[in-house]
């Protein structure tokens, strides 16, 4: 239903690849593969490291909070996606549609803060070795943390906050599979410069200095690796790093397309860029929080040990 001049609006209709059905059936079976993915890899990833006491540090929290909030992220978006390939045009209510919304939005700005502070905790590690106890103690990396969870979620309340006060008109259609801001931005029949002004400043606080963060702390990560005068010293060093650097790259470059320019109304483009507006989004919400715990799996002998470790005794006591 759309809603006249004097009417509420009480839903959103969601077309996902409803232009498309002959993706649907692919796609579906493809995003439950990923997502059973997720949840197994993630879950395996944060039972391991709070079942083994050698990964209480300040990197495998850092980590165990990175996976919990993957596994919460698609959680909030995959069921309406999945949804959205075996219905034609998916109803989504209006409170239902911003509830989902904050959820993603919150999820995807503490990822972005989180990934910043690991960037530091690494920057610590690797150029302050001996004082890297002192400094990243609990009391330190602990707030971190919480920060960034503060922080995604007052930033998701902002935005989700000023959309609903938006009016809609008769199109409430969403050319998306999730309930997304900048889609739903499209359909606001008033003047969007407040909602634009604004993600342009979230864009600043969740994007661009944590990247900053990132890339400053990688620039004196590489500059003290090269002054290891031994090879294999070298090589432990940077083996510390690679897999936040790999999950770094992976996770902005996909949603850089995505938010770094928040668009009117005026330039809402076509079909064609639509789809490919949500295929993006799809890559960026399922894809990065799957290989997410691959990337720190396969990069880590520390999680690789305790993972073989973990399996050990689940035989051991299996064959008693």
């Amino acid at each position: 239903m759309g809603r006249t001049n004097d009417s509420v609006l009480r839903e959103f209709v969601l077309t996902g690849l409803s232009a498309h059905p002959e993706l649907q059936t692919v796609f579906f079976v493809l995003v439950l593969c990923m997502y059973w993915m997720i949840l197994l890899g993630n879950g395996v990833l944060i039972s391991v490291i709070i079942c083994d006491s050698r990964l209480h540090t300040p990197m495998y929290f850092f980590l165990c909070n990175l996976s919990f909030l993957d596994i919460c992220y698609t959680s909030s978006s995959v069921p309406l996606i999945l949804d959205s390939f075996l219905t034609v045009r998916k109803r989504v209510s209006f409170s239902g549609c911003m509830v989902q919304m904050f959820l993603s939005f919150a999820m995807g700005a503490t990822e972005c803060i989180l990934l910043g502070m690991m960037a530091l905790d690494r920057y610590v590690a690797i150029c302050y070795p001996l004082r890297y106890p002192v400094i990243m103690r609990k009391g330190a990396y602990v707030p971190m943390a919480a920060g960034s969870w503060a922080a995604g979620i007052v930033d998701s309340v902002v935005q989700t906050s000023l959309a609903m006060k938006l009016p809609f008109c008769a199109d409430n259609v969403i050319n998306h599979f999730v309930c997304e801001i900048l889609a739903i931005l499209k359909l606001a029949c008033a003047d969007i410069s407040i909602n634009v002004i604004s993600m342009a400043g979230s864009n600043l606080i969740v994007l661009v200095i944590p990247l900053l963060l990132i890339s400053i702390s990688y620039i004196f990560i590489v500059a003290t690796i090269l002054r290891i005068p031994s090879t294999e010293g070298k090589r432990k060093a940077f083996s510390t790093c690679s897999a936040h650097l790999t999950v770094v790259i992976v996770f902005f470059v996909t949603i850089f397309f995505m938010y770094a320019k928040p668009k009117s109304k005026s330039s809402a483009g076509t079909d064609n860029q639509d789809i490919i507006e949500a295929l993006i989004s799809l890559l960026y919400g399922v894809m990065t929080p799957m290989l997410n715990p691959l990337i720190y799996s396969l990069r880590n002998k520390d999680v690789k040990i305790a993972v073989r470790n973990m399996l050990d005794r689940k035989n051991f006591s299996d064959g008693i």
